[in-house]
């Protein structure tokens, strides 16, 4: 039994230039997404830099870009891409969303990857303690 889900991917709804950098953000994001956790964390700690945190209102338009222009990061099993490519383009705007790795906290467990700002999951529809975090990249 398959469900349908209806995705946000409608690039042609993005600006040209802000489409070519949500796909680079994209990109960069599947490159990231090979390497093991450690290196993930070292990678984002040095772009950080010194940056303002980004507010809700950024990130979840970042989240909205990322999901417009690439179907791999709308998918179900596209948490890691989703979540690195949003913060990547938050910074590319001179703002850092808090990147986040952790579980579910209820069944089914499964790891998961998200982005925070002002202390709220951006676009992930769930109550604050639906996940449990392992370590973040604030």
């Amino acid at each position: 039994m398959s469900s349908s889900e209806a995705l946000p991917y409608d690039p042609r709804s993005v600006p040209l230039g802000r489409r070519c950098v949500a796909r680079l953000a994209v990109a960069g994001a599947h490159l990231l997404a090979i390497l093991p956790p450690h290196r993930i964390r070292a990678v984002l700690t040095r772009l950080r830099g010194g940056v303002r945190p980004a507010t809700l209102a950024e990130a979840s338009a970042a989240r909205e870009t990322v999901l417009a222009v690439s179907l791999a990061a709308g998918g179900q099993k596209g948490c890691l891409t989703r979540s690195l490519a949003t913060v990547l383009l938050c910074r590319w705007d001179g703002r850092w969303a808090t990147w986040c790795v952790g579980v579910r906290t209820r069944p089914p467990f499964a790891a998961h990857a998200w982005v925070e700002a002002d202390g709220v999951l951006v676009g992930e529809g769930a109550a604050a303690g639906y996940f449990q975090r392992f370590f973040g990249v604030e």
